[in-house]
């Protein structure tokens, strides 16, 4: 009988030990992040694993569980300055801009979504969003710079950014592209930043001309923005490069990981993710995915 006994306590313990790992887990919340990972002459990193990747939450590390493929469609705001400054940039729009659409809505890859705006007087919807090349390509053509106007980016985010958070969009990107002309929009920075951190939006922007615009808003919106968000901030001196920086953005997005972490359920959110690699020599690029796709995938 006390052998029996001494049996049952055993397999009890056992029991509870094995159990231990399982709650632990349950009592986790996976979060997922998508992540551009390129090298010292920005081309993608391929083949990178788990143990690649570093996870903080406000400082604190997490155990990251997976890293795949990011595959989910993507929904792309693109911004467009075609004000007065703009003029001797059409052409190199003309050039840069289709090759930068066809690489993103590849009937093969996943149907990602496109929205063409432009940023003259007033936000300005040229092509809803649509997985169409044809229509995007036509939106193009459509692009001129209208003299004596200034340019709205800051009111354009804003609007973009209220529009992802209307639509639910499981995987936004908004990408501007403007020049140094002068900005128009009466916003403060933090009227701004605040629409496009709810949007959960990976925010790029590229800047044709010298650094010359003298918007404090402005400028710390493109910097801040861009870095909390995980996206690009590129300055361009001339308008032949865009077309070549515009193929990089568009390989970064298309060669995305998606990340996932596991971190203990809290009712308080981090204030600020990042991600980083233990490899040497490389920029590492990550945007938190919206909560309710990370539900789905659970």
């Amino acid at each position: 009988m006390a052998t029996s006994g001494r049996l049952a306590a055993a397999f009890l313990l056992a029991a509870v030990a094995s159990a231990r790992p399982a709650l632990v887990t349950a009592q986790a919340v996976q979060r997922s992040l998508y992540v551009s990972v390129v090298d010292q002459s920005g081309a993608p990193v391929a083949d990178l694993g788990p143990s690649d990747f570093i996870v903080r939450e406000d400082r604190t590390s997490r155990e990251v569980l997976r890293v795949e493929h990011a595959d989910e469609p993507m929904q792309i705001a693109l911004l467009v300055d075609n004000s007065q400054a703009a003029e001797p940039y059409i052409r190199d729009y003309r050039e840069a801009l289709p090759a930068f659409i066809a690489a993103l809505t590849d009937a093969a890859g996943p149907r990602n979504e496109m929205a063409l705006v432009t940023l003259a007087e007033r936000p300005t919807i040229v092509t809803a969003y649509t997985s169409d090349p044809t229509q995007l390509q036509k939106g193009v053509q459509r692009i001129f710079s209208m003299s004596g106007s200034g340019t709205y980016l800051l009111d354009a985010i804003i609007e973009v950014s209220k529009g992802i958070i209307k639509r639910h969009s499981p995987r936004p990107v908004i990408l501007a592209i403007t020049t140094e002309g002068p900005e128009l929009s009466d916003r403060l920075f933090a009227a701004v930043l605040d629409p496009l951190h709810d949007s959960g939006a990976a925010f790029h922007v590229v800047i044709l001309g010298r650094p010359e615009n003298r918007s404090h808003d402005r400028a710390l919106v493109l910097d801040e923005g861009t870095r909390e968000s995980g996206g690009r901030y590129d300055n361009l001196l001339a308008g032949t490069a865009l077309t070549g920086r515009l193929k990089q953005i568009a390989r970064d997005l298309t060669t995305q990981y998606r990340v996932t972490y596991a971190r203990p359920q809290t009712l308080i959110p981090p204030e600020r993710v990042t991600v980083g690699t233990a490899r040497p020599g490389l920029t590492v690029r990550g945007t938190p995915a919206p909560e309710e796709q990370d539900r789905g995938r659970r």
